[in-house]
């Protein structure tokens, strides 16, 4: 167990290229999201979940997108803005094959960085990282300018990759 950090699922995407709700899929009998959350239950004290409009079949708790229609980043900064632990670990609610050790090694690499994010074919995967509650303000300015992904807000912290 990461006991000093809080994960974040995003489940607040609008599933455009899907066209159906991601979180909802089915997978041997259980949804993505629901594989997720038990993963990440097991792996973290405290898990929320970010999410457009509340959604009745979480049990865990909840946080609304800071702005509508702001993408990813609008979930991390709802997420960041309400956890109390100083890392969130996000990921998107479509990974249901994760694996605890995975995540815990990269945990090891937080140092003394503003956020890790595992690199996949020289392409960075931001929706599977740790993010210091530090970097808060920092996405929060780039939302507030129109920013949506978080990518582009790599650029401006320190990142173990």
């Amino acid at each position: 167990m990461i006991t000093d950090c809080t994960a974040l699922i995003l489940a607040g995407g609008d599933s455009s290229r899907m066209g159906q709700d991601k979180a909802g899929l089915l997978l041997e009998g259980t949804t993505l999201l629901q594989r997720v959350m038990a993963t990440m239950q097991d792996t973290f004290p405290e898990v929320i979940v970010s999410v457009r409009q509340p959604r009745a079949e979480v049990a865990l708790p909840q946080v609304c997108d800071a702005e509508a229609d702001g993408g990813p980043l609008a979930g991390l900064v709802a997420g960041l803005a309400q956890v109390e632990s100083s890392w969130m670990f996000a990921l998107a609610c479509d990974m249901p094959f994760i694996r605890p050790a995975v995540i815990s090694h990269m945990a090891g690499l937080r140092g003394e960085y503003q956020a890790v994010v595992p690199m996949i074919d020289g392409h960075p995967q931001p929706l599977f990282a740790f993010y210091a509650k530090q970097t808060l303000p920092v996405m929060r300015a780039a939302l507030a300018g129109g920013e949506k992904r978080v990518r582009a807000v790599l650029k401006l912290l320190d990142v173990r990759y």
